[in-house]
Parts: structure tokens; sequence; C-alpha cells
């Protein structure tokens, strides 16, 4: 079996260990913490069964399982792997740190990529050596459940290493989308914010309560998202496709954009929704619904998966 090598076992690190192992990868778990990592094969462990029911794992659960060891150190980790994930904190300064350390440690061919959700490959790795054979590979939490990965390179990344990697996470059924330069936020977390800030905008305008913004996607938008883009959205809203569809809706669009400043999230603001979410969900309450979140993606994925694209 190639060896991957997944850096940091938080909630993303754990994921990706999944991710490589239930596609026939051997993983080398590494995290400076042993609390982390042995919690990581706790909730790797329980996780395994629920994928295997719920028609997501194509091998035995004991067998996937044991695909997945703890390094003791990062040098054994890194130690014949093809490929690097890492999950470290989401600093400049610490992924130029371990970025540095791999560099100097894995072997020349490797593969050196990032989990950031938003610091661009060349903010770390513009003093490396090996940097032509680094760049970010961003997930959507959690990636086993959930399978597109932005792929990002910087300025100076091969061109070679970003189509290996986009192989390599084909090989392990996820839905590569290549990013052709770097900007911030990459491309989910810049349509995400859009939505988001305008979610806030309507509550602080005083247009629509949380609860019913919230409502208003998962009820509306979120149902043809799950299976459609944006642009196939509006192609098959309109009987000519794309161009009858602006040319009914531009104008709209327009006067809509220009309302759409940039919102300030104020404590009050930030307050009033936070309020508004408590009152739907108790902290306390919070582990429990991300249990149950992750169950619904899974329901959701082998519904998909049974559906023809």
């Amino acid at each position: 079996m190639e060896k991957i090598a997944v850096i940091g076992a938080g909630l993303i690190g754990r994921a990706w260990s999944i991710v490589f192992a239930r596609a026939g990868f051997a993983v080398s778990l590494f995290d400076s913490s042993q609390e982390a990592a042995s919690m990581a094969l706790g909730f790797i462990a329980a996780r395994l069964p629920e994928l295997r029911e719920a028609g997501l794992l194509a091998d035995a659960p004991e067998v996937v399982m044991a695909r997945i060891s703890l390094a003791p150190t990062l040098e054994a980790a890194l130690e014949g792997a093809v490929y690097v994930q890492e999950n470290g904190p989401e600093r400049v300064d610490a992924k130029a740190a371990l970025f540095a350390r791999m560099d100097d440690i894995a072997p020349k061919s490797t593969i050196l990529a990032s989990s950031t959700s938003g610091i661009p490959a060349s903010a770390f790795t513009k003093e490396l050596r090996g940097r032509s054979r680094c760049l970010v590979a961003h997930p959507v939490n959690p990636p086993y459940l959930v399978p597109v990965v932005e792929l990002c390179p910087a300025p100076w990344t091969a061109e070679a290493v970003v189509t290996q990697t986009r192989a390599l996470m084909e090989r392990a059924k996820m839905v590569p989308a290549t990013i052709k330069r770097e900007v911030k936020g990459f491309v989910l977390n810049r349509l995400q914010i859009a939505l988001v800030a305008e979610a806030f905008r309507l509550v602080a305008d005083g247009v629509v309560s949380p609860e019913d913004l919230d409502a208003t996607i998962k009820h509306g938008l979120g149902l043809r998202w799950a299976f459609m883009g944006p642009f196939e959205t509006i192609d098959l809203n309109a009987p000519e496709g794309v161009a009858d569809y602006c040319a009914r809706y531009g104008k709209l669009y327009i006067d809509v954009e220009r309302e759409q400043t940039p919102i300030e999230l104020t404590p009050e603001l930030v307050g009033d929704v936070d309020r508004a979410m408590r009152r739907e969900l108790p902290l306390d309450d919070h582990p429990a619904r991300q249990e149950w979140r992750d169950r619904r993606l899974m329901a959701l994925l082998a519904h998909k998966a049974g559906q023809p694209d």
C-alpha cells in the first residue's frame, strides 16, 4: 500500500485518515499530543461501523482500521510517504515552521499539502527549497462525508504536483476542484462568506429572523444545491438557459448587488443571532447535534451515491 502521512489529529486530521484508509492507503497519523492522537483513533473506530452500515465503506471496519497507525515522531510519519496532508494550527508562523521541518525530512518526491481554510500556500512555503512540491488541499468539514477538496497551488507549485494530487484525490473518492490562482479564502469560503454576510445583513435590517433565514436555505436553496451548482441552477430556471435567465433577472441582480455593501459584524448583531441560535440549540447540546449532522450527511451521501449523475 502507498503511504499517506496525516499530520495533526484534530477534527480534520482524523477525518482525512478515514478518507485515505477507506481508499486503501496506509495512513501514518502523527500529532504532537498523544492524547489527541488516541482520541482520533477512538473517533475513527466509532465512525467506521456507521459508514459501513450506510454503504459508504467497501471494506470491513477492522480492515480499514488496520491501515491506520500512530507515528511516534514526525520523522516516522513522513518516512516513505508519497503524500502529506498537514492539519496544524491556522497560523502562518506555525505552518511555515512545520513545512520547513517537513521539507527537510520528507523524501524529495513527497507532495506536501495543507488543509488550511484560508492561508495561501505562498505565505508559508516561499522560503523552502522544495517549495515547488507544496500546495493547499482545502477540504470541507468533515471530509470523510463531504467530498469536495480545493486544490490551490502557490505561484511556484509545479504543475505536475497539482496533477498528481488531483489524481490521488480522485483515487480517494474525493471531488477535487482546482483553483487556478491564489485568492483569499479560496472559492468555497468566498461563496459561503457572501451568503453568510447577506444573512447577517437581512437579520440586522429586520427583514427576517435567524430561524426563518435558516429555514429558507435548508428547505429552499439547500435542496437544489445538494445536487446542482449555482450556474446549473439558473441554467435550468429559464427556458433558454443562462443567457435567457440573465436577460430576465440581470437588472434585479445589479440592483440587489448595489445594496450589498460590506456588513460589520458588531457585538450587538452577533449577540442577537447567537441568542437566537441558543434558543434553538443550547451549547450543551452541540456535541449531540454535531453527531446528528454527520449522520444526516452520511444518509445524504449514501442517497447521492445511488443516484445517476
